[in-house]
């Protein structure tokens, strides 16, 4: 659709307050409710989006190992407590936020602008975050590429592709030392021992270094890993065309916005559903694969586990994270729903799905690792990994070991790939949401260019992250921009909208919505976002910052600057909300600093629902058009 620029004098049934024109682009069509910023084609377009957006790589490669972890089974109970008392809550105050202004994760503090600055940091967490979970899309697509030949490349240790005298399918025991009666020394296996009835003496032990053919293939040939940080080496050439790739799909599936990535949607957040079920039939059918399930979440399970705060710590991180509360995304991704939709349902559906996924996702994990360690004669907890070890070493070692193994390692690292696009596609939205919202007459014609141009720039910000020291970057950034920044975020933003905005007045604002609800439905939500998550959260902030411990990758440490780089990146991102309260309390009316503080917490003139047909009842004083220069009657006053 070409470009049109309408005037609003007050003729218009969607006349709305930001502006005084209506710029319309491909995200456009005629059915939508929101002729500016434009609306879901369907209910079934925002629900995958949203499912795919929370449902991410965190589901299947952290859960079951955290499960597992902290007592399996009984992991579960913390889990559901953590989703009611946090997750939830938290969740369903973004969906509604976002879709009562029909605004972005920054311009929809309008309601608090002295808090606008948790936006911002929202928005720079979510960049951080973008420009490296690319790079684990493009490493993924590596071993989907790699996958198309038999054997498989890791399978073995091949000299093909580099595998030196300490790769082995089986580990080398140790030797011993042993001197004989007759003076000579004599190097002896742990089995001749046996057989001798014979120890061996305490320093006469000789180990051999000793890694499996999948980890040797991912630190030489998938990263060609360096030593340290500190050694960048050069760009590995066939990882930064996979990056190019992973930027090339989401530039394409979001070059109309929601428009686009609303069908691209109905793919990628259903597959990697199919490939669950596949993996999960293939793993119960394989010989010890019980084995597996009894630790993940079976017989082996451990409700002792519960008297330890940690494993109540590590709930309420995992839930937190894998709803992608607090991340910009919700707000951006809700603030294109119509006025009226139901967001309290969508909320506990999304919610549900995620975490059941995270449920499920361990079945088809653990049963094929159960049956490596059978294999293998190992314990499940020797073969049990979490993060880049599950996704890249243990488990396709594990899918190595099957007959027909090509196949089942296509379909589990395509579903990699599609799990982390649907959370890449709704980060990207979010910032691409944020700067159309900023600058509405300018850019949200050029949509299609403003995508274009992020994706070239996080592109070649990403190219450091496929540099032979690209993991100790991905781990560094990630070790500190996706904690601490979003608690912060998300404590200010309860505290924003329950004691500054007014929980009261937020829940009238959602009944606008939904329609007025009796006063027990609200009990819940309003006791959780007035005190229970937010103190809640603010624990977890405390906890994580008292028992910081710097990061590390594997045995390798990283050296005191990088350290300080982590902190200056968190800082950076959170340092705005002090900034922008301290602006907007400078600029606001006021003969002293606390009527200036009481001004800047006030909603502005404009703050309410987007199009004027829905500014009802508290809203009816900004019901009225506007002047030649777009500027409310009611703010000149």
């Amino acid at each position: 659709m070409d470009k049109k620029e309408i005037e609003l004098p007050g003729f218009s049934k969607n006349n709305h307050l930001p502006g005084d024109t209506v710029v319309t682009d491909e995200q456009v069509d005629g059915s939508d409710e929101n002729v500016e910023r434009g609306n879901w084609s369907s209910k079934a377009d925002y629900l995958l989006s949203m499912i795919g957006y929370a449902v991410g790589l965190g589901n299947v490669w952290r859960f079951p190992y955290l499960a597992y972890k902290n007592g399996g089974g009984a992991f579960l109970i913390p889990y559901v407590i953590m989703l009611a008392l946090a997750g939830m809550p938290l969740f369903f105050l973004e969906c509604s936020f976002g879709q009562f202004a029909s605004l972005g994760p920054v311009a929809v503090w309008k309601a608090v602008p002295i808090f606008q600055g948790v936006g911002i940091t929202m928005v720079l967490v979510s960049t951080l975050v973008t420009i490296y979970y690319n790079c684990i899309i493009g490493y993924s697509l590596y071993y989907l590429f790699a996958s198309f030949q038999s054997p498989l490349p890791w399978a073995d240790c091949f000299s093909w592709w580099g595998a030196d005298e300490t790769c082995s399918r089986t580990p080398k025991g140790p030797l011993c030392n042993l001197t004989l009666d007759n003076g000579y020394f004599e190097m002896v296996n742990t089995t001749w021992l046996h057989v001798n009835n014979a120890t061996c003496p305490n320093g006469s032990e000789i180990t051999f270094p000793h890694l499996g053919p999948s980890e040797q293939y991912w630190d030489k040939v998938a990263l060609r890993r360096t030593n340290s940080i500190d050694e960048t080496g050069d760009v590995v050439w066939y990882l930064a065309l996979c990056l190019l790739l992973a930027w090339i799909i989401v530039g394409v599936a979001l070059s109309k916005g929601i428009k686009s990535s609303g069908k691209v949607v109905y793919f990628t957040a259903t597959f990697p559903y199919l490939v669950l079920i596949i993996l999960l039939v293939r793993g119960a059918t394989l010989e010890g694969a019980y084995k597996g399930i009894e630790y993940y979440i079976g017989s082996q399970s451990n409700i002792t586990k519960l008297r330890d705060s940690e494993v109540w710590k590590d709930a309420a991180t995992q839930i937190f994270f894998s709803l992608s509360v607090a991340w910009g995304g919700l707000t951006a991704l809700s603030s294109y729903n119509k006025f009226h939709n139901s967001c309290y349902t969508d909320a506990i559906i999304v919610c549900v799905v995620n975490c059941a996924t995270s449920v499920f996702a361990g079945f088809a994990i653990f049963s094929i690792l159960g049956h490596m360690a059978h294999i293998q004669n190992k314990l499940v907890p020797e073969v049990a990994k979490s993060g880049f070890g599950l996704a890249f070493i243990a488990y396709p070692e594990a899918l190595a070991q099957l007959p027909v193994a090509p196949l089942w390692s296509i379909l589990f690292f395509f579903m990699l790939v599609t799990l982390g696009l649907d959370s890449q596609f709704a980060i990207i939205e979010t910032i691409v949401t944020t700067l159309l919202d900023k600058f509405p007459n300018s850019l949200r014609s050029k949509r299609i260019f403003v995508t274009s141009g992020a994706c070239l720039l996080f592109f070649l910000l990403g190219l450091v992250c496929v540099t032979q020291a690209g993991i100790y970057w991905i781990n560094l950034i990630d070790h500190f921009t996706a904690g601490w920044g979003i608690l912060v975020a998300a404590v200010a933003e309860l505290i924003a909208l329950s004691w500054v905005y007014g929980v009261n007045r937020f829940i009238k604002d959602i009944e606008m919505m939904i329609g007025e609800k009796h006063w027990l439905f609200w009990l819940w939500w309003r006791a959780c976002w007035a005190f229970i998550s937010p103190v809640l959260l603010l624990a977890i902030l405390i906890w994580s910052l008292v028992t910081f411990t710097p990061p590390t990758y594997g045995s390798i440490q990283y050296p005191g600057w990088a350290t300080a780089l982590g902190w200056c990146m968190i800082i950076f991102c959170i340092m705005w909300i002090p900034i922008i309260a301290i602006k907007k309390i400078v600029l606001a009316k006021g003969s002293n600093l606390w009527q200036k503080i009481v001004a800047a917490s006030k909603p502005t003139p404009d703050w309410g629902p987007y199009l004027k047909q829905h500014r009802t009842g508290r809203y009816d004083k900004t019901n009225q058009d506007f002047t030649q220069a777009g500027t409310p009657e009611m703010a000149k006053h």
